[in-house]
């Protein structure tokens, strides 16, 4: 089996083709498509001299699955469940994004209190999504217990989302002009009560983690990502802001009703792992102060518009529907031709943009260290792969 699997491997295109370009007394190996710490199907051609990598080539569509293709043969209505496949982590703000472009087709106005549902939902889900990259960075550099507390705290946060969703993960939540359904007293009761016990939680791991030194010298310095070098590959969100820019959709672009909340945007300018680590947990706290802001500013009302067309046909057209999500910038362009059925859809994925650095940002570092940039950026594969 073993000589099976290295004939193999000699025969893959693209490990021949990186072996054409490798230097005398390097090793070429593969990290991935199964190692742990790609979370996914992510495979990493890596040349090494020693312990120190020389290059580095992703390696995508291991688990490509036509999502835009599958655009253009559902109607619009049958397509909004795949958005929850695209980033399983922070599935609404792949809903809101996909809502928002086909509500600017249809000029459908959203009820206030649908709005307000909106942004509680999806910064819980932020959450969710926050502490499930902390506890799994932290395994990938060696640390079991503190995966343990962030999924215990992370089950709280699914439970009540579960209550009005009927989900715990791909979340398929937000409708055409609204929600599919109205908030619950216990979801709201649950909600203020987890955001009170996150915030006993927040410092607990701060003491444990964050300012334990064998973290720091695991990210402290390690994939430094200049300013320059994330705008020429289009990075957003965390990692962007790791690299010192104030740059959130929800404070630079508002959609929605952001522009009532006050929050603030974590930045640091050291550029480092450490940095984009600090960026996501300071935004937890962030993303407790906006939902109990919206919970105690919640209006009554509808959560869906008085009128909506028993067909959904936008009319001829196109439009961008952009958030931020838990990994950056998620846009969506959709095109309309007049029909039920989109005539294209094209995904804007911050996973791929963020990937994309990941061979200049790797060359001259330790192996070891690659495990800690790739936690780092916090990527979610089948948003890459699409």
């Amino acid at each position: 089996m073993l000589h099976y699997a290295q004939e193999q491997l000699q025969g893959d295109y693209y490990t021949r083709a990186f072996q054409a370009g490798a230097q005398e007394d390097t090793l070429i190996l593969n990290m991935g498509p199964q190692h742990p710490s790609t979370h996914g199907v992510l495979r990493i051609i890596l040349e090494l001299h020693g312990e120190y990598i020389l290059r580095a080539e992703p390696v995508l569509g291991y688990v490509h699955r036509m999502q835009e293709k599958m655009g253009e043969v559902k109607t619009y209505p049958q397509y909004l469940p795949n958005m929850g496949r695209v980033d399983y982590l922070h599935a609404l703000a792949w809903n809101w994004a996909y809502v928002l472009a086909v509500e600017e087709l249809l000029q459908l106005e959203v009820p206030e209190r649908a709005e307000y549902i909106r942004v509680i939902t999806c910064e819980l889900n932020r959450i969710t999504s926050h502490l499930l990259w902390w506890g799994a960075y932290l395994l990938d550099l060696g640390a079991f217990t503190p995966i343990m507390y962030g999924f215990a705290d992370r089950e709280r946060a699914m439970d009540l989302l579960q209550i009005i969703t009927g989900s715990r993960l791909t979340y398929c939540y937000y409708s055409f002009g609204g929600v599919t359904a109205d908030l619950t007293p216990q979801f709201i009761d649950g909600t203020k009560e987890f955001c009170k016990y996150l915030r006993t939680r927040l410092p607990m791991y701060k003491d444990l983690v964050t300012d334990n030194m064998i973290l720091r010298h695991r990210v402290d310095d390690i994939g430094i990502i200049p300013v320059d070098m994330a705008r020429r590959y289009g990075v957003t969100g965390p990692n962007l802001r790791g690299s010192g820019v104030e740059h959130d959709l929800r404070r630079n672009t508002p959609y929605s009703i952001y522009d009532r909340f006050d929050f603030e945007i974590p930045a640091y300018e050291e550029c480092d792992a450490l940095a984009r680590y600090l960026v996501r947990m300071d935004e937890m706290e962030e993303s407790l102060s906006i939902i109990e802001q919206a919970i105690d500013s919640l209006p009554e009302g509808p959560v869906t518009p008085p009128k909506m067309p028993k067909v959904i046909k936008p009319p001829k057209g196109e439009a961008y529907g952009a958030v931020e999500g838990a990994r950056g910038v998620i846009g969506i362009h959709v095109i309309s031709d007049g029909t039920a059925t989109p005539y294209r859809i094209k995904l804007r994925s911050p996973s791929f943009s963020n990937l994309s650095l990941f061979a200049e940002v790797s060359e001259g570092i330790l192996l070891a260290d690659a495990v800690s940039i790739l936690g780092s950026l916090d990527l979610v594969i089948p948003e890459i792969d699409r």
